[in-house]
């Protein structure tokens, strides 16, 4: 192949592989602000041009720079969880931990992201905000507490902040059986 041909696979390749991605990389149905770093890695690693010229991707800004809360995002026109079964899903944390070697990131992120849900599904729900205004209160501390910063060095400094708030919520839905049943 001749070289003006490479150079010119190269170049689409660059063009294409983001766009790629970004396409296989949505589930169609909740995605998280907060890139994970396997998709950064992915994303970096599809990116990447063998030394053939000086090209080089722009930096991603910092994602805890420009996003506030909700953290997560319903995909368009979803509806908002019912707190039954955002609540499951917080439960389902009680299973992980800190404590196994190379979990801590992914637990605190899914612990914000689902601390986040319940937040969303409890301001929506019928019973309305004022049925769950301790756990609101809660939740809004942490996360004035966080401020912007989703970092796993400020998650990890605020460890005791996302479980407290988790265990306590957990504490008062089970005075309110009929909220998640």
């Amino acid at each position: 192949m001749p070289r003006s041909s490479s150079i010119l696979c190269g170049a689409l390749a660059l063009l294409i592989a983001p766009v790629l991605a970004a396409c296989s990389s949505g589930s169609g149905t909740t995605a998280s602000a907060r890139p994970s770093a396997s998709a950064s890695a992915a994303v970096t690693a599809a990116t990447a041009v063998p030394s053939v010229g000086a090209v080089t991707a722009p930096a991603a800004p910092s994602p805890s720079a420009s996003v506030s809360y909700p953290t997560t995002d319903a995909a368009p026109g979803a509806a908002v969880p019912l707190v039954r079964d955002a609540f499951a899903v917080l439960q389902a944390t009680y299973n992980d931990s800190c404590g196994s070697p190379g979990n801590c990131e992914y637990f605190l992120n899914r612990l914000l992201d689902n601390l986040d849900d319940l937040d969303n599904a409890m301001k929506a729900s019928s019973e309305g905000p004022k049925h769950f205004a301790k756990p609101l209160a809660w939740i809004t501390q942490m996360q004035t507490a966080l401020g912007s910063d989703f970092s796993f060095a400020n998650l990890k400094k605020h460890q005791s902040l996302l479980v407290g708030t988790r265990d306590k919520i957990n504490s008062w839905m089970q005075s309110y059986p009929e909220d998640y049943r």
